[in-house]
């Protein structure tokens, strides 16, 4: 069994998605949905997976729990709301309450699109952060590189809370450069309260070009970094489909996991995610 700790869905009749923009994103702009992804997954073998939210507006979370309630594929939901509001562990209990809110694991905030590197750090956010620890949710992390020593000093303040690198905090894979990618990962993965996706990488390479190979040098540093008991298996769909289709993604995590034992193996593309996420 697999499963999937990263994927997407969206509806733009219902809310549009602003981030999609520009002709190298064009061919996302269209209708994502469960009863596309669903075939997908089942044909790759994938029998559970987590929902992340895409957007920071306060209507979608409780949009994606009610699909989890609704739609057996889905074991949890990573949502968002405003980590600043001070009355933010009064908002998690009510999201909670919601139809589906059995199915909220974990928050995620768009912190790449943060322009202060140090966003994760203010007074404000660590207190909502710390919000989420005592809810007994993760905090899903998506940031740039530059962001990385932001993102181990939170780990580092917050030891209770459980931290995600979404994507292995998006590698500059396109250039085949590694620093300072690298070595900010390894000083996150040193905090034992921290997780990664083996997620996003084939978008961070050229879409057009790119091979196994191009992957390997990255997937080899969360992997010595954070060890197949700290690292999970996401697809990142629909956004993966600008590079890959869906089983190509699993294929291709699969093969740069290879020499992995079956016990390894299945630590990363199932056993993490289910102990991480409570699924």
């Amino acid at each position: 069994m697999t499963v999937d700790a990263h994927h997407h869905v969206w509806d733009l009749s219902v809310r549009d998605q602003d981030w999609i923009t520009g002709p190298g994103l064009a061919p996302l702009r269209r209708d994502f949905t469960l009863a596309d992804l669903a075939p997908e997954a089942r044909a790759a073998g994938v029998d559970r997976t987590v929902l992340v939210q895409t957007v920071t507006v306060p209507g979608e979370t409780p949009e994606l729990l009610a699909l989890a309630e609704t739609h057996p594929l889905v074991a949890g939901v990573v949502g968002w709301t405003d980590l600043t509001r001070p009355d933010l562990a009064d908002e998690l209990a009510r999201l909670r309450e919601l139809p589906g809110g059995r199915h909220l694991k974990g928050v995620r905030h768009q912190v790449q699109s943060e322009a202060d590197p140090r966003w994760l750090l203010r007074p404000d956010v660590r207190r909502g952060l710390a919000a989420v620890a005592d809810a007994g949710l993760v905090y899903d992390l998506v940031v740039l590189p530059h962001q990385l020593p932001a993102c181990a000093g939170a780990a580092a303040a917050l030891p209770g809370l459980t931290f995600v690198l979404d994507h292995a905090g998006k590698p500059p894979v396109a250039s085949g450069t590694l620093e300072p990618w690298a070595s900010c990962v390894r000083a996150l993965a040193a905090r034992p309260n921290t997780v990664c996706k083996l997620s996003g990488l084939v978008t961070e390479a050229d879409p057009a070009s790119w091979g196994v190979d191009d992957l390997r040098p990255y997937a080899d540093v969360v992997l010595d970094a954070f060890g197949p008991e700290r690292l999970m298996f996401g697809s990142d769909w629909p956004v993966c489909t600008l590079a890959a289709a869906y089983g190509d993604v699993l294929a291709t995590a699969r093969e740069l996991t290879r020499s992995l034992d079956d016990d390894e193996r299945q630590q990363l593309f199932e056993a993490t995610a289910t102990r991480v996420y409570d699924l």
